[in-house]
């Protein structure tokens, strides 16, 4: 990976990409008008991360299309909820005003944008993302973001995002430290018309489930912890998730209740 700058580029910005390279301890090259293809051709074939004030892109090498930080999904769904509309994800959390959400996995912040708006200003969301470039692409992307409406503009500004092993952070945690517990990983089948995961599938963690991390997220959770996944995969059974089924989706979230199994 090596950092380079936007085409057009003025000295701050050359300033902050360099700074940005040293933080990541990773060589920063600066543009001088040539495509990011041809520089990559240059040097060792890398991936690259281009840094703008307002955007930043990564680009897999031989990758037509970068990947970078857009709001979109999230977007749509805070305005359903505006009307009235109810949201899957937060009814399987059931999420609500003022509750604190733990997402242990980032990946396009779609998720962890719609928790933050459902809990408001007096609640929490903390988004933890294991890739180090995706983690600061997407809260850089949060922070930047402003051709949105102002409540959700404020929904993204309160997001934490810490770049790190989710089951790392569990272990250290206290018990009932989180209401809510949450993972998408990478689902054990691919969805083909997800642009998005395509573009995202390079640089996530790819890393499973286990029973050593749902013992520590049920242990950090006080309402629910929630899984996202493929409607076919194994490891809602595994894990013994109750399942919100929904007959025109290809994923499904489940959800372990530990307020019923302190009963």
């Amino acid at each position: 990976m090596f950092v380079t700058t936007v085409g057009r580029v003025d000295k701050e910005t050359m300033i902050l990409a360099e700074r940005l390279a040293e933080e990541l301890h990773i060589p920063y090259i600066a543009r001088r008008k040539r495509s990011v293809r041809d520089i990559q051709s240059d040097h060792d074939e890398d991936d690259c991360l281009v840094f703008g004030k307002k955007r930043m892109e990564l680009y897999r090498y031989q990758e037509k299309e970068p990947f970078f930080f857009h709001p979109n999904l999230a977007m749509i769904r805070i305005k359903r909820l505006i009307r009235g509309e109810s949201d899957p994800f937060l009814i399987a959390g059931d999420i609500n005003e003022g509750d604190s959400v733990l997402d242990c996995t980032l990946g396009l912040g779609s998720d962890a944008i719609v928790a933050s708006f459902a809990v408001g200003e007096h609640g929490q969301v903390v988004a933890l993302e294991g890739n180090q470039y995706l983690a600061m692409l997407v809260e850089h992307g949060m922070k930047t973001w402003e051709n949105a409406e102002e409540k959700m503009i404020q929904a993204m500004r309160r997001i934490e995002v810490i770049q790190a092993d989710h089951y790392d952070i569990l272990k250290a945690l206290p018990d009932d430290h989180f209401d809510v517990v949450y993972f998408d990983p990478m689902f054990e089948e691919t969805i083909q018309e997800s642009n998005g995961i395509r573009g995202l599938t390079h640089f996530a963690e790819d890393k499973d489930l286990s029973m050593e991390i749902m013992k520590e997220a049920k242990r950090v959770a006080r309402k629910r912890v929630v899984l996202k996944d493929h409607f076919r995969s194994s490891r809602f059974e595994e894990f013994e998730f109750e399942v919100l089924k929904r007959k025109t989706s290809k994923f499904h979230f489940g959800f372990i209740s530990i307020l019923d199994q302190d009963l």
